[in-house]
């Protein structure tokens, strides 16, 4: 994917120019100092990568609903997602369901953070998995009630 980059004062300084730069690149990404960069494409091109992503979704929804594509699927979500090798065999097939589940509202709400959230959580489990010190620490009860958890934020 060509991405071109620069900073926001350079679409504010210079509009044409930089919005010129935008047809020979499929996104410029917009660097700001102080917050969240921005991305700038066109309409045509997000309405596209909408598309895409919505059949994507569709089809993998469509295929998890077939013995053989659930099948597929677990086959291929190591090479997808190398860290599901550390995942217990139950939590992979959890894994797969709840990421079909997830696209499958995603393309209906036209939003993916959810995806990306799940994504994450799914990662973060696997590296629990991965480390016996830290599935150990998190596994074993102890016994002793440590009290009361302090919300976050807050002083402990």
């Amino acid at each position: 994917m060509s991405v071109l980059e620069m900073n926001l004062s350079e679409l504010l300084n210079k509009p044409k120019v930089t919005l010129a730069a935008l047809r020979g690149t499929r996104r410029i990404l917009l660097r700001r100092r102080d917050d969240e960069d921005l991305v700038l494409t066109t309409a045509a091109r997000a309405e596209q990568e909408h598309e895409v992503m919505g059949a994507v979704g569709r089809l993998f929804v469509e295929m998890m609903r077939a013995s053989q594509g659930r099948t597929l699927v677990l086959d291929v979500l190591p090479a997808t997602f190398p860290w599901v090798r550390y995942l217990p065999t139950h939590d992979v097939r959890e894994f797969s369901v709840e990421l079909v589940e997830a696209l499958q509202a995603a393309v209906e709400l036209d939003n993916t953070a959810a995806v990306a959230q799940l994504i994450t959580e799914w990662r973060h489990t696997a590296e629990v998995h991965a480390d016996p010190e830290l599935y150990a620490a998190l596994t074993t009860d102890s016994g002793e009630d440590l009290g009361p958890v302090p919300k976050p934020g807050a002083a402990a």
